[in-house]
């Protein structure tokens, strides 16, 4: 039995009391939950519905409580209900009930876990968006990771998910960028305040392979030429980096275009119509502190010139006309203080920050070896790459690791823990099952045992203190995946696969022996228990999935 399927079974049972008590059955909510309690001592799950239900109809919770653990008693699987506190009903099922879900996780595969909690949600997920003058830095791929497996979240709970990456060719740092790349033809160093690191000049010499005509321009001219070709020989290369980190956009949207499509002007003119606009000193203005800013605006400066900003509100608009009700951001740890503005943005257009418009922020991550930070990559010369992290621990353990954090807590990746084969490597810990259920299942066929059909399925010899416990933890997958999807919160997905599935199948592989010894008998616990394998597998290998990591079969 599923948690869903009982808290059926508990508003059933709810159903059958206000009945014959002639309570208002109004009262009675579409659904319920249950949840699993802290204290397995207190039974499989709980309920808190009499609690719920107590004030709305007039009935003592515990009295409530009572009549409801009285009815759902008598409800098929369930083995007892006991009453703690004021009113609180801690369910306990039978061993049939509970190994059923192992049947029901093999027969869903891929599906388990899924929902349709958020269905009817369209939500535009920006992540990275890295300029294109320099290769991915260690936070931009933080947010490659958790961004990718945020937008697989929200997928399988149901939400239409659009995700992109914004770019732009224009702007100061491109300027910068590609007065780099023309000293770095010249053999001469870099500007000041350009760009330094290995990748210029190899950038500068493809450029030059493509354009030779480049050699013969004045510096103005080729420093064009650079610019436009620069640019998108990098971005090149960060698409084909992320693509190899098993990141893809839908959509590469850049900002150019929004100047090219008159698209600013089309968002001065919509907060002009809002009545959020003024003129100063020669400037248009838009009165953020209307909305909690700290200060008004500039959009167009004296010169007539557009500012960042002036294009924020246009990309921001041109999402919600593309019809996405929630636009997602997600930003580094030097952006924190673009909150406030892009809030009071998204009202001055008229919508509602707290619900259009959501705004993440990344902390730190660094990359540790010998106990010590690497400070700068060999090719980048400035920073940490995605390249440098994934050459250090590869693709697998790099995405784990950086989606296992709280994105709003600053990380350490120790690189001699992450490479090695043994259970305090957090991915490996994970994967390690993934391989043994896998390799389980590999021998179980050489000895002819294999699960044979659900009718044949016998749960209730399931019942083992380690098998139950294990049952109870695959349980909560789906209730997991909606929480990290609703929270934004990966890192919930890849906690319990460490802390719940793999520690829960590692008790119940030293406690309970799948395979038979030598020549003895194949039984129906064998083929029982093999179920609850290959249950273990599917929710390992979907949980692995969502966080953009191989579930390898063998290791």
């Amino acid at each position: 039995m599923t948690p869903a399927e009982l808290a059926s079974v508990v508003l059933a049972a709810a159903h059958a009391v206000f009945e014959q008590r002639g309570l208002d059955r109004a009262a009675l909510p579409a659904s319920t939950v249950v949840e699993r309690p802290r204290n397995p001592e207190h039974g499989d799950y709980a309920s808190t519905l009499a609690l719920q239900l107590s004030k709305k109809v007039g009935v003592p919770p515990r009295e409530l409580a009572t009549a409801l653990a009285d009815e759902l008693g008598r409800a098929p699987g369930v083995k007892s209900v006991e009453i703690a506190g004021p009113g609180f009903l801690n369910i306990r099922l039978d061993a049939a009930a509970a190994g059923q879900l192992a049947r029901v996780i093999v027969e869903a595969g891929a599906e388990y876990g899924r929902s349709d909690r958020l269905a009817g949600e369209k939500i535009n997920l920006e992540f990275v968006s890295a300029n294109p003058t320099g290769p991915v830095h260690i936070g931009g791929v933080r947010w490659a990771a958790v961004g990718d497996a945020l937008s697989r979240l929200l997928r399988v709970t149901g939400a239409d998910v659009g995700t992109e990456y914004y770019f732009n060719d224009a702007g100061s740092q491109i300027d910068r960028f590609a007065r780099s790349l023309l000293a770095a033809s010249k053999g001469e160093p870099a500007p000041e305040d350009g760009y330094g690191g290995a990748y210029i000049a190899e950038i500068a010499t493809e450029v030059q392979a493509r354009r030779p005509e480049v050699r013969s321009l004045d510096d103005a001219a080729a420093q064009e030429v650079f610019r436009v070709e620069g640019v998108a020989l990098m971005f090149d290369e960060i698409r084909t980096s992320l693509r190899d980190f098993g990141v893809e956009f839908d959509t590469y949207f850049n900002e150019k275009d929004l100047h090219d499509r008159g698209e600013l002007d089309l968002a001065l003119n919509r907060l002009r119509e809002q009545g959020h606009l003024y003129e100063s000193e020669g400037a248009t203005w838009l009165r953020t502190t209307d909305f909690g800013d700290d200060k008004d605006r500039v959009l167009r400066k004296s010169n007539g010139e557009w500012t960042y900003f002036a294009a924020d509100c246009a990309y921001y608009l041109d999402k919600r006309e593309r019809g996405f009700e929630r636009v997602v951001i997600m930003l580094g740890a030097d952006h924190h203080g673009y909150i406030g503005r892009m809030k009071a943005m998204s009202a001055c257009f008229g919508d509602d920050p707290e619900r259009n418009l959501e705004i993440l922020i990344g902390q730190l991550v660094n990359l540790l070896r010998d106990g010590a930070p690497m400070r700068m990559s060999k090719r980048a010369g400035t920073v940490i790459t995605l390249e440098d992290l994934v050459d250090a621990i590869g693709v697998d353990a790099s995405r784990y690791a950086l989606a296992r954090y709280s994105s709003d807590s600053p990380i350490d990746i120790d690189i001699e823990l992450w490479t090695r084969a043994t259970r305090d490597n957090p991915v490996y810990y994970v994967q390690y099952v993934a391989a043994r259920t896998a390799g389980v299942a590999r021998n179980a066929a050489e000895v002819g045992l294999v699960p044979g059909d659900a009718e044949a399925f016998r749960p209730e010899l399931l019942d083992h203190e380690k098998e139950n416990e294990l049952l109870k933890a695959l349980a909560q997958f789906p209730a997991v995946v909606a929480t990290a999807a609703e929270l934004r919160e990966p890192h919930r997905v890849a906690r319990y696969l460490e802390e719940s599935v793999a520690a829960s199948y590692h008790r119940f592989y030293d406690n309970c022996r799948v395979l038979p010894l030598g020549d003895e008998e194949i039984t129906d616990l064998h083929r029982a228990r093999l179920w609850l394998n290959n249950a273990t597998r599917t929710v390992i290998a979907n949980g692995l999935y969502l966080l953009g990591v191989s579930a390898p079969e063998r290791m």
